[in-house]
This record gives structure tokens, C-alpha cells and sequence, in this order.
């Protein structure tokens, strides 16, 4: 088990800077580098009680090991372990945050292949601070459901802690008759309030087929519901998401807004703001993502709340037990927060200049916001949290987010921009060994990130940072195809725009050779899923350019992956998303694998829902036929992130072991 460290000592907000090193100093430790950053975060989850005098936070351990510990943030209290998961037959934690000052709602999660299916379940569930009267909250199943829902629900309001209960959406499966008079035929996803000490539900908003989320206001009233219509024929899914909002008052259901999941056009609503009788969202202006307002008083009317000419804004900043909406967020070069809450613009500007400089989040906060759980975290900080009074301008540090990586001095992440072949300036990020000016000479590689639809932002990574140390030049590209720079920017994604996608990708690694002086014989491509598929492809596009390929978890043909979206109801949505045409064969590593010269490393979790595992294994297949040298690592029951800090060291050493050095 990896012990954290608590550190509850007090420290003035103006004389931090110089007193934190010598608290987050850990033992002496191994060299291993790939066990250290191949570690898990040692802190998964953390949350305030509603008074800020006690903590909560999950501990992740060895293989899928979590604990959940209570605390007093009183200087010199001592961590109480409460629960303990294994990721088993009993689920893992996944959260937990406070209901009143003694209670405590978590939600577990679990994974398991049922008939060839990969299929997860979620619950919530409730447990006092001592670790006494644990009790399901989520709608139980019995022999008379016609059919299986996996889905445990969400908390959606917290506001309500002076008595002990929840607002939550629950799932309602169909009951058969037969023999009884008590069978119940609500279907869908309804909202209930839950008394977490009891169990005892009352019905809040009917249950919905199609309704797969809804907003609270914070203060516990239901104002928006999204639906998603579901053919009983076909067994798909419909790719528009339609939503609805009822007024103050509590009245029917009327039409809001619709988002095609696909396009992401129409407006998405997130955020409730009570005060002014919004609902705040996000929708295109000029082609990228911006932070709207919609009225709720039957008007439609709709305002601007913040727009961006380079990029998407796409956070909305919200605090507090009510959910208080305090500012907006969006990446350029680094991720930047516009607090719109004056107060607290000052506040976390001030605590930034007091810890160097570093990004500031609150993550959680008391009820009467007297006490403020903030992250701090930078591109050489994996990131650390801290309990804020501000009447006493006093910061005290908790905890560290990976304390495996205390004793490391880690590189800096420079923001850069490579030329692709038509001229096009490709953003992106370089990251040099641990006090290295610039990459001449070194072995290089190219990192592309998952999704299409996401990018990279600055910060720490662990696996750049792993790379960097074993002495590779790494650069992370935000080729075309990524998402965050609007639409121009994201073409028609990265599977339908591939040629562009992966040659901006190619781009880069013969930009680190001819701007950075990168040993050419020594440049790797190294990806996961999406960035998987791009590393392979690139193999197929540029088959001189890499001289090894590792893909994790990565697609590797388009058709099959169309396929495989049908069989989980997402035919219609992946149909459009995938597209048709000559690139679905063109387009597909496993369909060129005659193409790709150098050796390739792949590895995959058999409990992958993201990327169904046989697509490595289809690829494995094309290469041995091709007469290639491939390997394919499986790691049995675990998922898309490889959620273990065993199997993440274990690739790490295999990579290392893979390229050229």
C-alpha cells in the first residue's frame, strides 16, 4: 500500500513559497523511475465537510487497493481509514463528499465481462464518518425487473445538509406482474430526494426512458432535463440530445434547447445560476465554443457571458455546496480561469504569487465559504492541496498528489509552434531532460493525445515527464483534428481528416530532427488511444520517418470500429462521427499494416470500453501477416487508463527497453 503523507501544519500565506519543499520531502526512495511515475495519483478524490473542520479524501493503493480516510483539519490530527475497496465483486470507490458534518455519500464503480460484454455498474452508496451504517442509496434491482440498468445515478444537489438528504437521479427499471399486485412500471431516469441516514426516497421528478441527466439549481429544485431518444427496434441511440426546462414555479416541461452530440452545435446547458434565472452553457460563436446564458422565464432569450477569438471557452467554474457559479475557463498556451466573482479573483490571484506562480483550483469549499480546499499544480509540480482560511490569511498543506515524485526535479514544458508541410503553424509543448537547453543530439518523441475530440494543455504529464527523464526530447502536438481551437481547426476529426491529423503529427517529429537537431535515427512515435491510432497510421503515411511505434489501447480499423459501436447502441452517432468512403480502408493501420517498416509495441487492458481490445488484436494479426515484428502486451480486467500503478511501471520498463535510446 502507498502510505500518504498527511501534512497538517499551518503556514502564512505570505511566507509559503519558502516553507512548502521541506514539507512534501519524502524518504529516500529507489531509483526506479518507472515504478515512481508510473504510480498512480496517490489521491483519487478529496472533499470539506459543510462546517470546513474535516476532510475526506481516497487513497489509491497497490494494484486497484482505495481507501477512504476522514480527518480533522486541525493541525496535528491523524487520518482515520472508514472503507477500503479492491476493485472486486464489491466495486471500487470512485468519490466521496459530505453530506452533513458526520455523513458521507460515495459512488462505486465496477467492471466485469459478461457474456463477452464489457459492462460497468455504478452505485451510490452512504457511510457515517466513523465508518458505521453503510447503506445503498441507488434503486435496487429484484427478480421481477425485466431487463438490467447498470446506471447507480449522481448526486445532483448537495445543499440540503442540515438534514442529512441528497437530491439524486435514480434509475427505474420495469417490474413484471405476474403473481403480484405491487409490480411497478416506471422506467428511466427519475430524480429523488434520499434521506442517506435511512434510505428512505421521496419522488422528486417522475422518472424519464429518455432522459440521461438534469440540472438542480443548488437549492433543490429540478430546472433542466436532457433526453436522448432510443429506438427499441434498432437499438441505437438518436445523436440529437434535447433538452427541456420548467420554471421556479415548478410547472410542466417545456423545450429549451437541442446539441447534435456529433456537430457539437446547438447550446449544452451546465450550470443553473438562481439569482438571475439563467441556465448557463455553452454554444458556437463563429465557429468556437463560447459561455452562454439562456433565460428560464420563457423568453429564450440568450446572452454572452464570454468568448474567446483563438480559442474554446469551455469551463464553467462553479464553488460552494450550492454550486455557485464564480467564472469561466479555456486553454491557449496554459489554462487560464476568469473569476467573475471579484472577491475570489483576488483571492486565488494572491494565493498563486504565493506559491511561485502555479495554477490555483478550488476544489471544494465550507458552506459559509469561510474555508477554501484548493490544488495547486504546475508543469515541474504534480500538484498538492491546501486548506485556505482567508479571515486569517493562513494556507495549510494536506496533501500531495503523487508524493512517489517528492524527491524528482522534474522538466519544464515549453509552449512551441512547428510548421506543417503546407505551411500551417501546429501548436504544441517540448519537454527536455531535467536541465537541458534544447534536443540536439538527443532520441526524440512524438506523444500524440488520445480523443480526437480533445488536446493537450500544459502541465504535468506523467508519461511526457517519464520519457523526459529516461533522456528523450518529447513533444506533444495540438495537430488539426484536436479539439479546443474551434471548428476550422478541428476539420472533420481525426478519423475522417486523417491524412491532415496524422501528417501534422509526422510534422512534428521532422521538426524536432530539423529545428532541434534530434537524432534521426532516434526518433520514436509513442501514443494512446487516438494517439495510438495516429502513431500506428503514421507508420502508413511516413514509413521512413520513426523507427519504432508503441500504441496503447489504440483503434486500428475504422470499419470494425463501426462495427463494434453498433453492438453498444451507438451506430447512428459513430456512423456520421466515423463517416464513409475510401478513408475508412485508407485511413486504417490494420488495413496498410504492409506499409508500416519498423517494429511495433502495443499494449491494451481487456476490460476496454473505450477501445474494445480486439482492435490490437486485429492489428497484431495484420502485422504477423504481413511477416512484421510486433508484440502485444494484454493486461487482463483493466480498463482504457490501465488503472494500475503495476501495469503502468511494467509498460514503462517495456517501452524503455523497446526504443532506441
Amino acid at each position: 500500500m502507498i502510505s500518504v503523507k498527511w501534512l497538517g501544519r499551518s503556514a502564512s500565506v505570505f511566507a509559503l513559497v519558502t516553507m512548502v519543499s521541506p514539507f512534501f520531502a519524502a524518504q529516500a526512495q529507489e531509483k526506479d523511475n518507472a515504478a515512481r511515475f508510473g504510480a498512480l495519483e496517490s489521491i483519487l478524490d478529496v472533499s470539506l465537510s459543510p462546517d470546513g473542520n474535516h476532510l475526506a479524501f481516497v487513497e489509491q493503493g497497490v494494484k486497484r487497493e482505495r481507501r477512504l480516510f476522514v480527518v480533522d483539519t486541525a493541525a496535528g490530527a491523524a487520518p482515520r481509514q472508514i472503507l477500503s475497496s479492491d476493485g472486486g465483486a464489491g466495486g471500487n470507490l470512485s468519490w466521496c463528499g459530505w453530506v452533513t458534518n458526520v455523513r458521507l455519500a460515495c459512488q462505486t464503480f465496477m467492471r466485469d465481462d459478461v457474456r463477452g460484454y464489457i459492462m460497468a455498474a455504478t452505485n451510490i452508496v452512504a457511510v457515517d464518518a466513523t465508518g458505521a451504517n453503510l447503506r445503498v442509496l441507488s434503486k435496487r434491482r429484484n427478480d421481477r425487473s425485466l431487463y438490467s440498468d447498470f446506471r447507480g445515478g449522481s448526486v445532483i444537489d448537495w445543499s440540503a445538509s442540515d438534514n442529512g438528504s441528497l437530491l439524486m437521479t435514480r434509475s427505474y427499471v420495469p417490474e413484471n406482474n405476474t403473481g403480484t399486485r405491487i409490480a411497478s412500471s416506471a422506467e428511466g431516469l427519475g430524480v429523488d430526494r434520499i434521506d442517506s441516514v435511512s434510505g428512505m426516497a421521496r419522488r422528486v421528478q417522475a422518472p424519464n426512458r429518455d432522459a440521461v441527466f438534469y440540472l438542480s439549481d443548488g437549492h433543490g429544485n429540478v430546472r433542466v432535463m436532457a433526453s436522448q431518444g432510443y429506438s427499441s427496434t434498432t437499438g441505437q441511440l438518436d445523436p440529437i440530445i434535447r433538452f427541456f426546462y420548467r420554471s421556479k414555479d415548478g410547472d410542466a416541461w417545456k423545450s429549451l434547447s437541442q446539441s447534435d452530440i456529433v456537430a457539437e452545435d446547438g447550446f449544452w446547458p451546465t450550470a443553473i445560476d438562481p439569482a438571475t434565472d439563467r441556465v448557463f452553457g455553452f454554444g458556437k460563436i463563429d465557429g468556437r465554443k463560447a459561455v452562454l446564458a439562456m433565460a428560464l422565464d420563457g423568453s429564450g432569450a440568450i446572452s454572452t457571458i464570454y468568448t474567446h477569438p483563438d480559442v474554446d471557452v469551455d469551463g464553467v467554474i462553479r464553488i460552494g455546496r450550492n454550486g455557485r457559479i464564480v467564472g469561466v475557463s479555456y486553454a491557449t498556451d496554459r489554462r487560464e480561469a476568469v473569476m467573475t466573482d471579484a472577491p475570489l479573483a483576488k483571492m486565488t490571484s494572491a494565493l498563486s504569487k504565493a506559491l511561485g506562480g502555479k495554477q490555483v483550483v478550488i476544489v471544494d469549499a465550507s458552506a459559509d465559504e469561510s474555508r477554501y480546499l484548493v490544488r495547486a499544480e504546475s508543469d515541474t509540480d504534480p500538484g498538492a492541496y491546501y486548506l485556505f482560511n482567508p479571515k486569517a490569511q493562513e494556507l495549510r498543506p494536506l496533501l500531495a498528489s503523487r508524493e512517489q515524485l517528492a524527491d524528482t526535479t522534474l522538466s519544464p514544458v515549453k509552449a512551441v509552434n512547428y510548421p506543417a508541410a503546407d505551411g500551417t503553424m501546429v501548436p504544441g509543448y517540448l519537454t527536455l531532460p531535467p536541465g537541458r537547453k534544447d534536443a540536439k543530439g538527443l532520441p526524440a518523441i512524438v506523444m500524440p493525445h488520445g480523443g480526437p475530440s480533445a488536446r493537450d494543455e500544459w502541465g504535468f504529464d506523467w508519461l511526457a515527464q517519464y520519457f523526459a527523464q529516461s533522456g528523450y526530447a518529447v513533444l506533444q502536438p495540438n495537430y488539426r483534428g484536436s479539439s479546443g481551437y474551434g471548428d476550422q481547426w478541428y476539420q472533420n476529426n481525426g478519423f475522417q481528416s486523417w491524412r491532415i491529423a496524422v501528417g501534422d503529427i509526422a510534422d512534428g517529429g521532422r521538426w524536432l530532427v530539423s529545428s532541434q537537431g534530434a537524432d534521426p535515427a532516434r526518433l520514436s512515435i509513442v501514443g494512446w488511444s487516438y494517439g495510438g491510432y495516429a502513431a500506428l497510421q503514421s507508420g502508413v503515411l511516413a514509413p521512413d520517418l520513426f523507427k519504432a511505434i508503441v500504441a496503447i489501447a489504440p483503434v486500428t480499423d475504422l470499419q470494425q470500429l463501426k462495427d463494434e459501436e453498433s453492438r453498444t447502441g451507438a451506430a447512428r452517432i459513430s456512423a456520421r462521427f466515423i463517416g464513409s468512403g475510401p478513408h475508412i480502408r485508407e485511413g486504417s493501420p490494420a488495413q496498410n499494416a504492409d506499409a508500416i517498416k519498423v517494429p511495433v509495441l502495443m499494449f491494451h487492458g481487456s476490460f476496454d470500453q473505450n477501445v474494445d481490445i480486439s482492435q490490437s488484436r486485429t492489428m497484431k494479426r495484420a502485422l504477423e501477416g504481413k511477416g512484421k515484428r510486433v508484440e502485444l502486451i494484454e493486461y487482463p480486467e483493466l480498463a482504457h487508463s490501465l488503472e494500475t500503478g503495476e501495469a503502468r511501471s511494467d509498460m514503462l520498463r517495456k517501452i524503455s527497453a523497446f526504443l532506441p535510446h
